[in-house]
């Protein structure tokens, strides 16, 4: 989409963050909280947004349409020795804006920053094995299916498996 402004969040936008992770829970059960579940209150959002700037191993996206937040992607890594290469990515894109390719976008532009940061090596990510579309979406970008986690999310009486899926950065 054209008119979609790709950035990192300031602190003043923890509201409309937590917000929006709010309502888009509600949108779709392949995240993992539903609506009004998000862990973070305004004040911790803040937190996290500053600790982000000039974090070298973690990030946060924002897909702008004007003010409205369409999708938000993060990679958050751990500071130990031994696991700071990997970054795990999240994404999400509100329902109105999927299929436009703004989760490309946010996803190309995170790889990205993973190959300049100096430090991660690797991504991986969760995901829902009947999430076909991300799973599509996931594979184009090269990243593989790493393994699987049978019954690992109960939702309404039925349990879903998710996909373990990485891949190396080079």
């Amino acid at each position: 989409m054209e008119n979609i402004v790709y950035r990192n969040p300031v602190a003043e936008e923890a509201e409309k963050i937590v917000d929006f992770y709010n309502y888009v829970g509600g949108e779709t059960s392949f995240l993992s909280f539903e609506k009004d579940e998000y862990p973070l209150g305004v004040k911790e959002q803040e937190a996290e947004i500053r600790r982000l700037e000039g974090n070298a191993n973690n990030t946060m996206l924002l897909a702008l349409d004007g003010d409205e937040i369409a999708g938000i992607a993060t990679i958050n890594s751990s500071h130990k020795v031994k696991s700071r290469h990997e970054g795990e990515l999240g994404i999400v894109v509100a329902k109105k804006y999927q299929g436009q390719g703004i989760g490309s976008r946010l996803i190309e532009m995170l790889i990205d920053w993973c190959k300049g940061n100096g430090v991660t090596t690797r991504i991986r990510l969760d995901t829902r094995t009947d999430n076909t579309p991300a799973v599509s979406l996931y594979l184009k970008f090269g990243f593989v299916v790493e393994g699987c986690l049978r019954n690992q999310t109960l939702l309404d009486g039925k349990y879903y498996d998710l996909y373990i899926m990485g891949m190396m950065i080079k």
